[in-house]
């Protein structure tokens, strides 16, 4: 399993749309960074003060709560998609719009304590879901918003989301 563990994902293992996450990942340990990635994320969400859980940096962007949100839902959609490519289903996914999710879905109304938690256990069960795979799950493929993808990328692309949108918050919002 190191050897598949210490593998960066190649150009070829995802689409162009996301090569920033890829990049945003330097680790090679991709599991342990998974699992890091659990307390930066409650730290940088318990540094904003309850009073700034509905603030938005500007009109039509998303409120820090709803940016929480999204971690949860992206966490869902991609190791969804991980977890079907490890299986070798090939059945085709489709994208999601995640200006529609959020949208649509009621972090308004959740307390940003619970969204943080939501994104703990999730990430939690996602880790044991990628350290339990064998070597040759990790290079299976699949296809998502009508593009191939790796089990391996989609690991990075659930590091270097989440990345992308803690340094939205510091930039933006904090």
């Amino acid at each position: 399993m190191a050897a598949a563990l210490n593998q960066r994902p190649g150009p070829d293992e995802y689409a162009e749309w996301y090569s920033g996450y890829v990049a945003a990942v330097p680790e090679t340990d991709i599991v342990a960074a998974l699992e890091h990635q659990i307390a930066v994320v409650r730290a940088a969400f318990d540094a904003v003060p309850a009073a700034r859980a509905d603030f938005r940096y500007a009109a039509g962007k998303w409120s820090i709560r709803e940016l929480a949100g999204h971690l949860n839902d992206g966490e869902r959609v991609f190791a969804y998609r991980a977890m079907c490519f490890s299986r070798r289903d090939a059945t085709p996914l489709p994208g999601f719009d995640e200006d529609d999710y959020v949208a649509n879905a009621p972090f308004g109304h959740v307390p940003l304590a619970d969204l943080v938690a939501e994104f703990e256990h999730q990430r939690r069960s996602n880790v044991l879901l990628f350290r339990a795979l064998g070597p040759e799950a990790w290079s299976r493929s699949g296809t998502a918003s009508g593009n191939a993808m790796t089990v391996r990328a989609l690991a990075y692309c659930l590091v270097g989301h989440v990345r992308h949108h803690l340094g939205v918050l510091q930039a933006r919002y904090l």
